[in-house]
C-alpha cells in the first residue's frame, strides 16, 4: 500500500468542475489532493466543492473575490489544520493550507501552496520576492520539527530543462536569476527535494502552458508545479506522472506515488 498525492492549479474550481475535474479525480485513487487558485469564496464552495473523490476539503481562501485560494482534500482526519503561514501580507491572499497528521512516533504535514506570480507588474514581482524570503524561513522552521510534502504552483521554473524557451525568458518572472537561485538554495542548503526530478530527469516535462499562440499544441510549456518533500519522505517516491490526456485548466495535474502511510 502506497500513498498517492495529486496536485493541480485549477485556475478556478468552478471552471475546472465544468471541464470534468471532479469526475476524473474520482478515478485517480489519490489519497490526498492539493488544489490551487480556487478563485472562490466560502459560499461558492458550498453545493459540491466541499468534497472531492469522497474526501472532505480544507481551504485557505483569499479575502479578494475571484482570486487565489488553496485547498487540500484528504480522507484521513488531520490532527490539526493550519491556514496561512506569515500572519500578514500574504495570508490575506489565501496561499497556504497545511494539514497535520501527528502521532507520538512522527510529525507529518501535507501542504497545498500557491506562490505569487510576478508577471503582471514590477510591484507584484517585488511582492513575490518578499513572499519567497518569508516562506523560505517558514519552511526551515517546519523542517526542523516535522516531515512534510509541499504540493503546489511555485511559479518558478528552476533550470533550463524546466521550460521550452529558456533563453528568451531569463529576464521574465518565473525564470529570473534571483528566483532560480532561491530554488537552488531551497533544494541544497534548504534541505528539500524536488521529488519529480528525482524520478524523471527528462526534458519536455511541463505542467503549465500559456494561452497565447499554440503553446499547448506545440508543448511550449513550463514546469512550475511541484511536490517538494523532506528527504525521508522524498526517498519513498516510486512513480510520477504529469496527466495530459484531459485538460481541466492551463495547468496539468502532477501525481506522485510514495511508499509511506499516514
Amino acid at each position: 500500500m502506497g500513498f498517492r498525492l495529486l496536485t493541480i492549479n485549477l485556475n478556478g474550481i468552478r471552471s475546472a468542475a465544468v471541464k470534468g475535474f471532479p469526475q476524473w479525480a474520482e478515478t485517480t485513487g489519490a489519497d490526498c489532493i492539493g488544489v490551487q487558485e480556487v478563485k472562490a469564496q466560502a459560499d461558492q464552495l458550498s453545493g459540491g466543492h466541499e468534497t472531492l473523490a469522497g474526501m472532505p476539503g480544507f481551504f485557505h481562501l483569499a479575502d479578494k473575490k475571484g482570486y487565489s485560494g488553496v485547498g487540500l482534500y484528504t480522507g484521513r482526519e488531520p490532527s490539526d489544520v493550519i491556514r496561512g503561514f506569515d500572519g500578514g501580507e500574504f495570508d490575506t491572499e489565501g496561499r497556504w493550507i497545511e494539514v497535520r497528521f501527528d502521532t507520538p512516533a512522527r510529525k507529518l504535514s501535507l501542504i497545498s501552496a500557491y506562490f505569487p506570480s510576478g508577471s503582471s507588474s514590477e510591484e507584484r514581482q517585488l511582492a513575490k520576492f518578499r513572499f519567497l524570503a518569508s516562506v523560505y524561513q517558514h519552511l526551515q522552521r517546519l523542517r526542523a520539527e516535522r516531515e512534510f510534502v509541499l504540493m503546489g504552483d511555485i511559479n518558478i521554473a528552476h533550470q533550463a530543462i524546466d521550460l521550452k524557451n529558456w533563453r528568451s525568458n531569463q529576464k521574465n518572472s518565473g525564470f529570473t536569476p534571483e528566483e532560480r537561485a532561491w530554488m537552488t538554495k531551497l533544494l541544497t542548503e534548504g534541505g528539500l527535494v524536488d521529488v519529480f526530478r528525482t524520478l524523471n530527469p527528462n526534458p519536455d516535462q511541463y505542467t503549465w502552458w500559456s494561452s497565447r499562440g499554440q503553446a499547448w499544441a506545440k508543448n511550449v510549456g513550463w514546469r512550475i508545479d511541484y511536490q517538494l518533500a523532506t528527504p525521508a519522505l522524498a526517498a519513498t517516491a516510486k512513480r510520477e506522472v504529469i496527466y495530459l490526456a484531459q485538460r481541466f485548466s492551463d495547468h496539468a495535474p502532477l501525481i506522485i506515488d510514495y511508499d509511506f502511510q499516514l
